[in-house]
């Protein structure tokens, strides 16, 4: 028996593998690094540069080719002859040549390697660069779905949290290697999330096996994400009191560098506890088959004196109950992008998204302004949107992880916590209208921890509801609710009330009534996805109660 080759040992190489290729790819949440050097050497204005960034959350939300894609690759490894050829690894290579194209472009042109292109020309280049990240995201998430089935929250958090700190740990880099230089963190973008892609995108693979110690490993990788983001915070707020000499920067980003890798000693321990119960149960397996060859072949074995008892399977009702409630799962389970549409369920979560998504994506892009309006210092407001990432991390792991537990322990389906979080959100919402003193750090923790669980949860119900066959188109496919909302509450909501309020010669607006009026409808819109999050618990809850039905029957097997 050649235990290498068992799913058991490889599914925790490939988590490894995807926490890597998420670290290295968030480059979508580091625009400003490089903003003002595209702006300065295109020539563009502001409302140039705001259009090309557009481009990138759109670029970075529509993943809807990212899902189909993997749909194609893995239903055909699955049931053809190419099953060892076709694999998650086709995405991470779409991706790949996406991200280098789209950054490469972008830095040829900023260093005058190529004529300045047309703004549309650009546009593309930065949709480009942004949507590869949906190929890597889907690859990465949906796999690490379809390994760890019965902690799908745990993993998706995992996963998507490690994305969240992407940002943060690209910056660290940028400060480190070639801080002042953002043309060569262009370069950088074109080359790092490339290479780790296409080094690593072997050792992302599907493996159906579960065994009663997940939980506890995916818990050490779990305590690893929020090191990191621990970590994170405490450079982040030195390096906006003090200024870190080189040495420093060098030392605190050769720390950083360790807790990443840190995953892989957990892969390992896994790796050994898989083996060797391996070897156990192969053990036990031969044992008992040498003692029933003893008892057929001794003089006291008799059929006719020891008669076999058999155990009769559930009968009547309860019977008809169980199949019926498996069929249910199975049919709920199967649907495609185009039959999910057609279902209730997938509105009302793409509404909850955009109250949910959309409002906490326009809080993010207006952040630097509201901080001006309300007398907060540069310092302050750097340290608040460099701060953004650990929360939507936080809310990213965190939601992940708290749903799987009510769910195993308590049972409770995974939308009451995206009405909990809504309703959260709706109160950070009024916490920042309100502009009482330090209130953009207390509603920015809560909207951006809101905001980042909104990305843990959507994709884990999709999963749930309707299976991961094409999971990555669907959930992707609701993502889009992030960008569309964005671009209501920016430019229709806050842009529109700021226009109005501002004054002077460069159109500033500053004091409370700003963004108040802003705010109190985003605060309203939450409260909406609330409502629509607590109709959709009710809904689904006659399911997920199925579904750990199911679960239990499994794990009893």
């Amino acid at each position: 028996m050649d235990r290498h080759r068992l799913g058991l040992s490889t599914r925790w190489i490939a988590t490894v593998a995807s926490i890597w290729i998420q670290c290295s790819c968030g480059s979508s949440y580091t625009f400003s690094i490089y903003s003002s050097v595209l702006k300065s050497t295109q020539n563009y204005d502001q409302s140039t540069l705001d259009t090309v960034s557009v481009f990138k959350d759109i670029g970075a939300n529509a993943g809807i080719l990212s899902g189909l894609l993997y749909s194609s690759v893995t239903l055909n490894s699955s049931s053809s002859s190419s099953s060892t050829f076709l694999g998650p690894w086709v995405v991470h290579v779409a991706g790949a040549i996406q991200c280098f194209l789209g950054y490469f472009l972008m830095w040829a042109s900023v260093v005058g390697l190529i004529h300045q292109p047309p703004v549309p020309l650009m546009c593309l280049f930065m949709f480009l660069a942004a949507h590869s990240q949906t190929f890597f995201n889907t690859a990465n998430v949906v796999s690490g779905l379809e390994n760890f089935p019965n902690y799908g929250g745990t993993i998706v958090g995992i996963m998507k949290g490690f994305l969240g700190i992407s940002g943060a740990i690209l910056i660290q880099m940028y400060d480190t290697l070639c801080k002042g230089e953002p043309s060569t963190y262009l370069l950088m973008l074109a080359l790092l999330p490339t290479l780790v892609s296409l080094v690593l995108m072997f050792l992302v693979r599907i493996y159906k096996a579960t065994t009663a110690d997940d939980k506890k490993h995916l818990n050490g990788f779990s305590v690893v994400a929020l090191s990191i983001a621990g970590y994170l915070m405490i450079i982040i707020i030195l390096e906006n009191i003090f200024t870190l000499p080189l040495w420093a920067r060098i030392s605190t980003f050769i720390l950083l560098l360790i807790l990443v890798v840190s995953p892989l000693g957990i892969a390992i321990k896994a790796l050994r506890e898989d083996s060797n119960r391996s070897l156990q149960k192969y053990s036990i397996e031969t044992n008992l088959l040498t003692d029933n060859a003893e008892q057929i072949t001794s003089p006291k074995f008799s059929t006719a004196e020891d008669p076999i008892e058999y155990h009769q399977l559930p009968s009547g009702d309860s019977k008809v109950k169980g199949t019926s409630d498996d069929k249910m799962l199975v049919n709920e389970e199967q649907l495609n992008l185009l039959q999910a549409m057609r279902t209730v369920n997938f509105w009302m979560l793409f509404i909850a998204m955009i109250c949910g998504m959309g409002s906490g994506l326009a809080t993010i892009n207006n952040m630097s302004q509201i901080g001006e309006s309300l007398n907060y210092t540069t310092t302050e407001i750097n340290s608040l949107v460099s701060l953004w990432s650990i929360w939507n991390f936080l809310g990213r792991f965190g939601a992940g992880y708290v749903s799987d537990y009510f769910l195993h322990s308590r049972g409770w389906a995974r939308p009451l916590l995206m009405a909990f979080t809504l309703a959260t959100m709706t109160a950070g919402h009024i916490v920042i209208a309100s502009g009482f003193p330090g209130n953009l750090y207390v509603g920015s923790i809560l909207v951006g921890i809101c905001y980042g669980s909104q990305w843990s949860l959507m994709p884990t119900i999709s999963s749930e509801i309707y299976g991961v066959r094409h999971m990555g188109t669907i959930f992707n496919t609701i993502a889009i609710a992030s960008p569309v909302g964005s671009y209501i509450f920016s430019v229709r909501v806050i842009g529109y009330f700021y226009d109005k309020e501002a004054s002077g010669e460069d159109d500033s607006c500053s004091g409370t009534h700003c963004f108040r009026l802003s705010f109190f409808i985003m605060a309203s819109v939450a409260f909406l996805g609330f409502i629509v999050a607590v109709a959709l618990f009710f809904r689904t809850k006659r399911f997920y109660q199925l579904v750990v039905l199911r679960r239990l029957r499994h794990a009893l097997k």
